[in-house]
C-alpha cells in the first residue's frame, strides 16, 4: 500500500511538472531560509557556552541611582545606570568571609591591544593581539582549556599566558613554555602556559593573551584603593545551590557611600545571559540580542509559512481537477483515510523532495551568511541531533502543508465533487501570504529608516581622511615628536595630534568640580579626553567660544575645554577662565568645543572634558585630501617602521570604526532585506502558479468574451481585479498591526526616525505593480489567445 501511495504521488509530480517545480522549489527556498535561521538562533542561544560551568559564573556590576531633582521632576523616578566597570578594591575586600557564595572570584582590566614580540633563531617576531590583566583564577571560572604549562602561572608576575594560535605566531612549532615574551617591546615576560583559542561564539573569543593581575605594570588597578574609582571588571563562580539575587544581597552594600547624592550598590547578574539579556533600563534588566532572536525567529517562521501557503494554494486551486479524480475513486470503493493518506504523501513527498535542495541551498550559502552576519557558525553535517530534528520539522512542514488539501478533497461527497468548488480558502491564503510579505517589506524599510538617521546626525568633526594609530610601545611614545616631524616632511598629511582615546570612542567617565558647584551639578560625569594642542584641528572641530588650545600658550598644559552638552548641563552661562578640578589638579577653562559624536550614534550627545596633558595612547593623523589612500599610507608606514621598529603598522579609519557602530543593526536589516526579498518570490511564485491556473480554467470564458468584443485591456483588467483585491485586503491587515510593532521596536531607542506614511504607501503600490508583473504574465497570455482554439470541446 506505502509503495503504491509513493508511486501515485511521484506519477502526479511528473504529470505536472510546473506546478510541481513551483511547489517543490518554493518550499526548499522556505526550508533554506528556516535552516541558515535555526542555525543563527542555535548560535546565539549557545552564546558563552562553551564554558563548561557558564551556568554559574556571574559579573559583579555597580548600580548607580541618581536621585538628581531634575531628573525625578520630569521623570517621575530617579536615574538608575549599570555600570560593568566596579572599583578593583573589592576583589581584596571579598577574599575572604565570602565563600558561602563565591567559589572563586577575579578581577581584570577590559579587554586591550598590545603588542607581543619575541626573538627565535635570531628572526624577531611580533604580533598585534587583544587581551586583559587577570587573576589566576579566571582561567578556573571560565574552564580555559590548558594546552601545555598551567594557569597557575599567573600567580607570578612575571608570567604569561598565550593563545594557541599566539603561540605558533610567535614560535611556529616549538614548545613555547619557558621563553621570553616582551609585551610592547618593553616588559619580559615568560611564558608559563598555552591555552587553546576560544570559540567564536564566546564573548572572551578575542582574547590571546593573560597578564598577571599583580604585575607592577597593573599598578594602577591592582594596587587601587579608591571606591569611586571604576577601572576594572569582576567575574565569580557562583556556589552550587547560590542565585545572582542572593549574592547580590551579600554584597550589594559593601560600596561606601560617594559622598553626594548618588547612590551606588554592587549587583550580581548571570554572565551567561549578558549577551542576549544585556540591555538595562532603570537598572532592570529590559532585553538585548534576544530581541533579534525573536526578530529572526519571527521571520523564519513567515517564510515558511508562506512556502507552505503556495503549497495550499495550489493543492486547492487544482481541487476541481483532483476532486474528479477523489469523486472516481470513492465511487469505486476507496476509503477517506486512504485518500488522505495518499494525498499526505504526496505532501511529504515534496518536502522531502524540498529538503533535500534545502540542505544543499544553506550549505552553499552558509559561508555568505557568515559574512553577513559576523558569524562563524558550520554546517552540522554529523550532528544526528540535527538531522533528526531538521527531518522531523520537514515531515512536520509536510504534513502542515499538505494537511488542508487532504482533508479538503477527501471530505467531498461523490456528487458534489464533480462540482465546481469554493475559492474562498484560496482567497484567505493568498490574503494571509500577501500580509506576511507586505509586514516584512515594512519592517525592513523602517530599519534601514533608522540606521539612516542615525548616520545623518552631526557628529561634530570630520572623519573623512583620519586614521589612528595606537601608541603600543614605549619607543612610538618616546619619539613622537620626530615621529611628527618626518610626517610633516612626508607631505602626505595635513595634521597629526596625540590623544588619551579615540575619537570614535570615549570610554571613561569621571566627576569634575568647582567652586560653587551645587549638589545637582555633581551629578554629571564627563568623559576626560588628553590631547595635543593640535587635537583639534586635525579632528576639525568648532570652538563657539574662547579659543582651542595653542603651543603658542605654554599654560595650555593646565588649561581645558569643555563641550556644549557639558556646558548646558551644568547650567554654565559664561565658563572661560573658571578653574575646575579634575583628579586633584586644576585647570583653567580656556573654551568650550562643539558637541562630537564619540559613543552610540543613538544616544544623545555626552559632556566632555578636553585637558592640555596627561597620558596619550593614540596617534591620529588627517591624510591630504587629494593624495590617494594607498600611497599617503606607503609613505607614512616607513616611518612608523623607523622609530617603532619592533612593531608593525597597525592603524584603523576613523570612517570605518564609526560604521562599526551601525554593524548589528547594518546585519539585521541587510539579512531581512534578503530574507524579505526571497518572500516575495516565493509569494510570486504561488501568484504565477495560482494565476496561471484560473486563466487555464476561463480558457472558454475568455474566449466567448473576446468573440463578443471584448478588448485585450478588458480581459485583462477581468482577470486580475480578483488578486488586486485580496492585495488591498491583505494590505489593510499588515499596515496597522506592523506599523504598531514597528513603533514599538523604534522606542528603544533614545534617539529615533519617525514613521512616515510614505514608507506604508510606497510598499503598498510597489507590493500591488509586483502582483500586476506577476499575474500579467498569464493573464496577457490567455488574453491573447486566438478564441477558435479557446472554445474547442475537450
Amino acid at each position: 500500500m506505502l509503495k503504491s501511495y509513493i508511486q501515485l504521488a511521484w506519477r502526479n509530480l511528473r504529470r505536472n511538472r510546473g506546478y510541481a517545480f513551483i511547489n517543490i522549489f518554493g518550499l526548499a527556498a522556505g526550508l533554506a531560509i528556516t535552516l541558515l535561521i535555526g542555525l543563527w538562533i542555535s548560535d546565539e542561544l549557545s552564546f558563552d557556552h562553551y564554558h563548561a560551568n557558564h551556568k554559574r559564573i556571574a559579573e559583579v556590576m555597580l548600580r548607580q541611582e541618581s536621585t538628581e531633582k531634575a531628573r525625578v521632576k520630569t521623570s517621575g523616578h530617579p536615574w538608575v545606570h549599570i555600570n560593568q566597570y566596579i572599583s578593583t578594591v573589592l576583589g581584596p575586600t571579598i577574599r575572604t568571609g565570602y565563600e558561602d557564595v563565591f567559589t572563586k572570584a577575579a578581577m581584570t582590566s577590559s579587554v586591550s591591544w598590545h603588542l607581543l614580540g619575541t626573538s627565535d633563531k635570531g628572526e624577531n617576531q611580533s604580533v598585534s593581539k587583544q587581551g586583559l590583566w587577570a587573576q589566576a583564577s579566571f582561567a578556573d571560572i571560565f574552564s580555559l582549556h590548558i594546552l601545555a604549562g598551567t594557569a597557575n602561572s599567573l600567580n607570578d608576575p612575571s608570567q604569561i599566558l598565550i593563545g594557541h594560535s599566539t603561540a605558533q605566531a610567535l614560535f611556529g612549532s616549538a614548545n613555547p613554555i619557558g621563553k621570553i615574551v616582551k609585551l610592547d617591546n618593553n616588559t619580559p615576560f615568560a611564558v608559563g602556559g598555552v591555552f587553546d583559542d576560544i570559540p567564536f561564539n564566546s564573548s572572551w573569543h578575542v582574547v590571546q593573551y593573560l597578564l598577571p593581575w599583580d604585575h607592577p605594570n597593573n599598578r594602577y588597578l591592582n594596587a587601587n584603593t579608591d571606591w569611586q574609582d571604576h577601572s576594572g571588571k569582576m567575574y565569580a563562580l557562583l556556589t552550587g545551590n547560590t542565585t545572582a539575587e542572593q549574592a547580590t544581597q551579600r554584597i550589594r552594600t559593601l560600596m561606601p557611600s560617594p559622598g553626594n547624592l548618588n547612590h551606588q550598590e554592587f549587583m550580581v547578574y548571570p554572565w551567561d545571559q549578558l549577551h542576549l539579556h544585556g540591555e538595562f533600563k532603570d537598572g532592570v534588566a529590559s532585553g538585548g540580542r534576544i530581541q533579534y532572536v525573536w526578530l529572526f525567529a519571527i521571520i523564519g517562521a513567515f517564510v515558511l509559512l508562506l512556502a507552505c501557503i503556495n503549497f495550499m494554494n495550489l493543492s486547492t486551486a487544482r481541487s476541481e481537477q483532483r476532486a474528479k479524480e477523489v469523486g472516481i475513486r470513492k465511487t469505486i470503493g476507496s476509503r477517506r483515510y486512504q485518500l488522505i493518506a495518499q494525498f499526505l504523501g504526496e505532501s511529504l513527498l515534496t518536502a522531502i523532495l524540498a529538503f533535500v535542495i534545502a540542505v544543499a541551498i544553506a550549505a552553499l550559502t552558509l559561508p555568505f551568511f557568515n559574512q553577513v552576519a559576523a558569524k562563524e557558525i558550520a554546517f552540522p553535517w554529523t550532528n544526528p541531533l540535527f538531522w533528526l530534528a531538521a527531518l522531523g520539522f520537514t515531515g512536520l512542514t509536510g504534513l502542515i502543508a499538505g494537511s488542508y488539501p487532504a482533508f479538503f478533497l477527501s471530505g467531498f461527497s461523490p456528487i458534489k465533487t464533480f462540482r465546481k468548488a469554493s475559492s474562498l480558502p484560496r482567497k484567505i491564503l493568498v490574503t494571509t501570504q500577501f500580509a506576511v510579505s507586505l509586514s516584512l517589506i515594512i519592517a525592513t524599510i523602517i530599519v534601514f529608516k533608522q540606521i539612516q538617521y542615525a548616520k545623518d546626525r552631526p557628529i561634530g568633526y570630520n572623519r573623512e581622511g583620519l586614521i589612528t594609530v595606537p601608541i603600543n610601545t614605549p619607543d612610538l611614545a618616546d619619539h613622537y615628536e620626530a615621529l611628527r616631524t618626518a610626517l610633516f616632511n612626508s607631505g602626505v598629511i595635513t595634521n597629526v595630534a596625540r590623544s588619551s582615546q579615540p575619537t570614535t570612542e570615549f570610554n571613561n567617565g569621571n566627576d569634575l568640580t568647582w567652586s560653587g558647584q551645587t549638589t545637582e551639578q555633581k551629578q554629571i560625569s564627563y568623559h576626560n579626553v588628553n590631547v595635543t594642542p593640535e587635537f583639534g584641528a586635525t579632528i576639525g572641530w568648532t570652538i563657539v567660544q574662547g579659543r582651542d588650545f595653542s603651543r603658542n600658550f605654554g599654560t595650555d598644559s593646565n588649561a581645558a575645554i569643555l563641550n556644549e552638552v557639558a556646558i548646558q548641563k551644568a547650567g554654565l552661562k559664561n565658563p572661560i577662565g573658571m578653574q575646575v578640578t579634575l583628579f586633584g589638579k586644576p585647570y583653567t577653562v580656556i573654551g568650550v568645543a562643539g558637541n562630537l559624536l564619540t559613543n552610540s550614534p543613538y544616544e544623545g550627545m555626552e559632556p566632555c572634558v578636553f585637558l592640555g596633558q596627561g597620558n596619550m595612547n593614540f596617534i591620529t593623523i588627517r591624510l591630504k585630501a587629494a593624495t590617494p589612500i594607498r600611497t599617503a599610507l606607503a609613505a607614512i608606514e616607513p616611518l612608523f617602521h623607523r622609530f617603532n621598529p619592533a612593531s608593525p603598522f597597525n592603524y584603523t579609519f576613523n570612517d570605518d570604526e564609526y560604521a562599526e557602530k551601525f554593524a548589528a543593526e547594518t546585519r539585521i536589516g541587510t539579512l531581512a532585506t534578503v530574507f524579505a526579498s526571497l518572500a516575495i518570490l516565493i509569494s510570486c511564485l504561488g501568484l504565477f502558479g495560482l494565476a496561471s491556473y484560473v486563466a487555464e480554467q476561463r480558457t472558454k470564458e475568455i474566449g466567448v468574451r473576446k468573440v463578443l468584443g471584448a478588448s485585450t485591456i478588458n480581459l485583462w483588467a477581468l482577470l486580475s481585479k480578483d488578486f488586486i483585491k485580496l492585495v488591498i485586503l491583505s494590505m489593510c491587515i499588515a499596515m496597522p498591526l506592523t506599523g504598531m510593532f514597528m513603533h514599538n521596536w523604534l522606542l528603544n531607542y533614545t534617539l529615533h526616525t519617525d514613521l512616515s506614511f510614505s514608507i506604508f504607501l510606497a510598499t503598498g503600490a510597489g507590493i500591488i505593480l509586483v502582483t500586476l508583473a506577476t499575474v500579467s504574465i498569464q493573464t496577457l497570455k490567455a488574453a491573447f489567445t486566438n478564441p477558435a482554439k479557446s472554445l474547442k470541446t475537450e
